[in-house]
């Protein structure tokens, strides 16, 4: 502590001297040594602004404002900031939360500096009618070297001097939308074709804005329209080529990739974006030669890092996806997808520990989460225990997704007279599970191209009490938003099983099984626990009905798994290895969309043959549907440390037992808490000798494994995993019951 109060003292005594770069290191230093020092971070952030990194400084005085939100001259700082920056929303929106606290002193200075701030800006804006502010140059130059929050500002200077230049309005545009704001980058660059119809520049990037809005034919139309003006525009074709990815057209999309490539065999975000689409279709080796190339020529390519890993990941080398994805956060820590991607992969290392693993979410928490604390205000609700609760759910998944078979049914069931639903759709792509997800809702909010604060804004005016997240960290989640606590209380469940990490979301709904008592500890939230099962199950209509036991006419035992690469690791392997090993008769099949390429059967037929395992006793490939699958297997194998979800409950409905590893809580339980719902808990093994001996036991046995065949789904459908009005009760129950808990501190 004396040694933080010495540094502190110098970096105040050198800063006041005006020697700031001097104070710079000695703040950093402090936050080396205390990550919360909110003097440090607030002092910090004020450099950083007056050096022109506004986004840094930004973030350190939100830190400051979270850490100590009573300083009134830390809101003072962040405030002014935001004006001087332009961030204009957000500085409003912190006004008008003050405004909550009942902080009168505070409130009045807030305001008079936001509107002194605003003056000082007019005032240069009326000197800019005379003298231009900055040129075109400088912003391009603030763009390329991604400063884009500097750009933005230069920019709606340009665009108050010469309203009538599509240049001003191309270029607000594109800096929007590389902060992500689309429908003001949609506004800026509409503007701007308005003024100049044939710049095929300016119609890509309008399409390329018009595409993150989820309106693919209009993007289309303008992608056209650029090529009819310049044909050989290599962009073009690479844009055109994201679009048909999107719609599912993966093939087309390759073809126009290839097209860009060869007018610009160096555009690097083509060759990344290639990569992407190869590894989407199963051809890894090949997507990361266009990946590691987009890197050679670009090692700053902070997405390309991103997407780099997640092809590693697939292939299952998991500390190289880790080291990834950990360069692409630092090359730009607004690339928060790529710390959501190192997060997921950690909870598939087969080594590491609960513990460590859990470190890396609560530094997500440190870097991340805070910079939302500064929204953290007093909400308004009406905290009356008894009254009818607003229920926000916010996902990526409202369509065709695994996720159906389980929140399908609760939104089917929620007892309208006591619940009022709001989904928020983050979708790049409706169908016709969309429509139903539709009809189950009181109300349909699409989030798609809504910036942070947006739908912060938005998620508070709806009144929502309980804001519950089914994402997790998965592709497309919103946890910046969570992270603001836009409700008054968060609640996550059912698409990530695991931690999110935020402490702003206050639960984690789940069961003792998947959180066992004890393990508090590697849980952000507070695990709310509900009877087992904390799922329920809706079985897809068309999987028919359950076969004979397949062995009883081969005299061979076939064990099968429905997983993805990433979960089969060396200690996966081995075990598999050692059950086929102790039963000649026994063969394995390895069926998902990881293996549909000649080189991934490949690379997991050699970990097997290691163990002696000769190749024509693994039938690795991608048959679908799975129900098919199911009526050719025995029994199924569940992989650990993370445990299948989805592919386990339709083993059991089709009749196949499976064996699972009850590992790390929670997704190293998944297995154990679907075994426990539907009444077979011998069926889980505690370490990995347990678990061979377990499913060698069961492949002994061919007249006890027909009966259970027999009988499996039946016991399935009179279990809870089948009962969808119980279960949304329990549901609601336990949201009840938060309720009435805040209501007693209203917050």
């Amino acid at each position: 502590m004396n040694t933080i109060q010495t540094l502190h003292d110098d970096a105040l005594s050198h800063h006041r001297a005006g020697r700031l770069d001097v104070a710079e290191s000695l703040y950093r230093a402090i936050l080396a040594l205390n990550a919360d020092h909110a003097d440090a971070h607030h002092n910090l952030g004020i450099i950083e602004f007056q050096s022109q990194r506004i986004a840094s400084g930004l973030t350190h005085l939100r830190r400051a404002v979270g850490l100590a939100p009573k300083i009134g001259g830390y809101w003072i700082s962040l405030a002014d900031s935001l004006v001087i920056a332009e961030q204009f929303d957000e500085a409003h929106l912190i006004l008008e939360q003050l405004k909550k606290t009942g902080q009168k002193l505070i409130v009045k200075k807030v305001s008079d500096r936001i509107k002194k701030s605003s003056n000082r800006l007019l005032a240069k804006e009326e000197i800019c009618q005379v003298m231009p502010y900055k040129s075109k140059k400088q912003i391009e130059d603030l763009f390329r070297k991604g400063q884009f929050f500097e750009a933005e500002s230069l920019a709606r200077h340009l665009v108050e001097q010469y309203p009538k230049d599509s240049f001003s309005w191309k270029a607000l545009g594109t800096i929007l939308f590389k902060r992500r704001l689309f429908e003001d980058a949609l506004e800026a660059l509409s503007k701007a074709v308005n003024l100049t119809a044939d710049d095929a520049e300016l119609l890509n990037n309008l399409g390329n804005t018009l595409q993150h809005l989820n309106r693919p034919d209009e993007a289309l139309f303008c992608y056209r329209r650029s090529l009819e003006l310049n044909p050989d525009y290599a962009v073009v074709h690479s844009s055109i080529a994201t679009t048909l990815s999107s719609l599912g057209f993966k093939n087309e999309a390759i073809d126009s990739h290839r097209r860009a490539l060869a007018l610009d065999p160096n555009l690097v975000d083509s060759l990344n974006a290639l990569g992407v689409v190869l590894k989407e279709t199963g051809r890894l080796d090949e997507a990361l030669k266009y990946l590691r190339k987009s890197l050679e020529l670009n090692p700053q390519y902070a997405e390309g890092y991103n997407n780099l890993g997640t092809a590693l990941q697939e292939l299952g080398k998991i500390d190289e996806a880790i080291f990834a994805y950990r360069q692409a956060f630092q090359l730009n820590a607004d690339l928060t997808v790529g710390y959501s991607n190192l997060l997921f992969a950690l909870n598939y290392h087969p080594d590491k520990p609960a513990e460590e693993v859990f470190t890396e979410y609560q530094k997500f928490d440190k870097n991340v989460g805070d910079q939302g604390r500064v929204f953290w205000f007093k909400h308004s609700n009406n905290p009356d225990p008894n009254r009818c609760l607003r229920i926000g759910y916010v996902s990526p998944d409202f369509r065709s997704h695994s996720t159906r078979y389980f929140l399908e049914p609760l939104l089917a069931h929620h007892d309208q007279s006591d619940i009022e639903v709001i989904a928020y759709a983050e979708l790049k792509v409706e169908d016709d599970v969309t429509a139903r997800y539709r009809q189950h809702v009181d109300h349909w909010v699409t989030t798609r191209g809504l910036s942070d604060a947006s739908l912060t804004k938005q998620i508070r005016a709806d009144g929502i009490d309980i804001l519950v997240d089914l994402a997790g960290q998965t592709a497309d989640n919103r946890l910046t938003v969570f992270a603001r606590r836009p409700a008054p209380i968060a609640v996550s469940w059912l698409g990530y099983g695991y931690t999110t990490g935020l402490s702003a979301i206050d639960y984690f709904l789940t069961d003792d099984i998947m959180a066992p008592i004890g393990s508090e500890h590697l849980f952000a939230e507070t695990p709310w626990r509900i009877a087992v099962p904390s799922m329920v199950y809706r079985p897809n209509m068309n999987m028919g009905n359950v076969s004979s036991l397949p062995a009883l006419g081969s005299g061979i035992i076939t064990f099968g798994t429905l997983t993805r690469g990433i979960r089969i690791n060396h200690h996966v392997v081995r075990v598999w290895s050692t059950i086929l090993q102790r039963l000649p008769k026994s063969r394995l099949m390895i069926q998902s969309g990881t293996f549909t390429t000649q080189s991934m059967q490949n690379l997991i037929i050699e970990q097997f043959s290691a163990y002696g395992i000769a190749p024509e006793r693994l039938d690795v490939g991608c048959r679908t549907p799975s129900c098919d699958v199911l009526r050719d297997t025995d029994i199924s194998l569940d992989c650990f440390p993370h445990n299948s979800g989805t592919t386990l409950i339709e083993s059991l409905y089709m009749g196949v037992p499976f064996i699972t590893l009850a590992a790390r809580p929670s997704v190293g339980r998944i297995g154990s808490t679907i075994l426990h719902g539907a009444g077979h808990p011998e069926w889980i093994a505690h370490d990995e000798e347990d678990y061979i001996e377990k499913a060698i036991a069961l492949a002994s046995d061919l007249p006890r494994l027909a009966a259970i065949r027999a009988s499996l789904r039946a016991e399935l459908e009179a279990s809870p995993w089948r009962d969808e009005v119980g279960f949304a009760k329990r549901v609601e129950q336990a949201y009840r019951n938060m309720w009435q808990i805040w209501c007693k501190n209203p917050t």
